[in-house]
């Protein structure tokens, strides 16, 4: 019977753990909407949760069960924990964070989308910055976010963004070395959401240094969890370290 008890605990938190899984790759192959996607991530977590605090608890009352049914309460222990603890994680950093979308190293003059106006046509969020409340929002937040500015040579500063964007499998969309920008697109894993990005580059100080700016906007949602931030942050970094 305890064995019994253990195997059910096992399977509802594997169902658990595929349900929280598909929510986001249901959504991306358009088997269903988007609310019911997070729907089911909600409700999946829930459960999750709900499954970790009974089988920690069965643990120690089956302790002495045999080892098949203690491996089972492991293994969804696990399971169940897994999912627990990546939907608690998400929470924790959405709460940490303003519920903006728009992240750019120039609050004063935004990198323009140029050739992404037309891809995103159809967006909840339009190409256009969000504006002076994002503006501040992002200052609190993000102090760190700021533009590079380097000795390399313009054009090679667009080499390297280029580099960088392939390596990352980005979407190329557009590179005007005229007037220094490039636009790309990064397609998100699991809910297969999408975010643009622009760089900026231009000459200063006579042609003497360079000036990278990066703007990175997601297509669809209020809030995006601190990833148009952690994108610029880390491309940002990549790149000033492979022109030193």
């Amino acid at each position: 019977m305890k064995r019994t008890i253990a195997k059910i605990f096992f399977y509802l938190s594997l169902i658990a753990t595929l349900v929280f899984i598909l929510s986001g790759y249901g959504y991306q192959w358009d088997m269903w909407s988007m609310g019911m996607g997070f729907t089911l991530l909600r409700y999946s977590a829930y459960a999750a949760i709900g499954l970790v605090l009974a089988q920690v608890i069965s643990l120690f009352i089956m302790k002495e069960s045999g080892a098949k049914a203690i491996s089972f309460l492991i293994i969804g222990i696990i399971l169940s924990g897994a999912v627990s603890g990546t939907a608690l994680y998400w929470q924790n950093k959405a709460q940490d964070v303003p519920p903006i979308h728009d992240i750019s190293t120039d609050l004063t003059t935004p990198p323009e989308f140029v050739a992404m106006v037309r891809l995103r046509a159809d967006s909840p969020n339009p190409p256009e910055y969000a504006g002076e409340e994002t503006a501040t929002a992002q200052e609190e937040a993000y102090p760190h976010i700021q533009p590079l500015i380097v000795t390399t040579g313009k054009q090679e500063v667009i080499d390297e963004i280029v580099m960088l964007i392939v390596s990352r499998d980005w979407e190329m969309v557009s590179i005007n070395r005229e007037d220094g920008r490039v636009e790309a697109t990064e397609k998100l894993p699991w809910f297969g959401f999408k975010d643009d990005v622009v760089f900026r580059v231009t000459e200063i100080e006579n042609g003497t240094r360079t000036r990278v700016d990066m703007r990175s906007k997601s297509r669809i949602g209020r809030g995006d969890i601190g990833v148009n931030a952690d994108r610029i942050d880390a491309f940002m970094r990549d790149l000033e370290s492979n022109l030193e």
